[in-house]
């Protein structure tokens, strides 16, 4: 039977000279915390790395990309890319989170969906990937995963703040965000939002909090409005 890390791999098509670096960036601190035989400790130290190298790989892509952008609009972007919502959001579609070693405390308290470890963990797969094998290597997962739908992604973060922008000028109105109910134990809810213009339901969408349910529903319908 293959490991998580030797799933991971295949699934990035590299094949690491040293796996046990993959196990390391996959390793939360409460998994160390409780194994104390693991060897390799937790990840935190290569995501510090991965977060440098993203950024670079990520500034020199938009910097080439958008060749008449001042600094502060490449900036803004950047953040937009880099930040944790996105990088969460960049890991669903491979179910990133599903390889991650997590503590048993954290497991019972819903850390495999909280953005902030998966998005932690992401980074140290790019300091892991980095390190065994280079820049180029960690430039190949960047643009394949994080850099291939820049406006898709840059929308999502910003999905509230485009629909009410959309809304204002041609409604003349504001979107409406209602709670629709929640699942799930107490320590890991998964909320549900209607989002509503002019007292019609436009859209829905779900989340670990409703802020983040009430940003799903922005983005379905900025997709729906951008179908028209």
């Amino acid at each position: 039977m293959s490991t998580k890390e030797e799933e991971l791999s295949k699934l990035f098509e590299y094949e690491f000279k040293d796996i046990s670096i993959l196990k390391r960036a996959l390793t939360h601190s409460s998994y160390a915390n409780e194994n104390k035989d693991c060897a390799g400790g937790d990840n935190e130290r290569l995501e510090f790395l991965g977060d440098a190298v993203l950024e670079i790989v990520t500034s020199e892509f938009l910097f080439h990309k958008y060749k008449d952008k001042p600094e502060g609009e490449l900036s803004k972007l950047r953040a937009s890319i880099v930040c944790e919502q996105t990088l969460d959001l960049c890991a669903k579609p491979m179910k990133f989170s599903d390889y991650i070693y997590l503590g048993k405390g954290e497991e019972n308290t819903g850390g495999r969906k909280r953005p902030s470890i998966v998005s932690d963990a992401f980074e140290a797969v790019i300091g892991a990937l980095y390190l065994d094998g280079g820049i180029e290597v960690a430039k190949a997962f960047i643009y394949k995963y994080v850099l291939d739908d820049v406006e898709s992604k840059q929308l999502y973060v910003d999905s509230k703040t485009h629909l009410q922008e959309y809304v204002q000028g041609k409604y003349h109105s504001v979107p409406r965000y209602e709670h629709a109910g929640e699942s799930g134990p107490e320590h890991n809810k998964t909320f549900f939002v209607d989002l509503y213009v002019n007292d019609i339901k436009i859209s829905s969408g779900e989340g670990h909090n409703k802020k983040a349910a009430e940003q799903q529903a922005a983005y379905n319908a900025l997709m729906l409005v951008s179908r028209e």
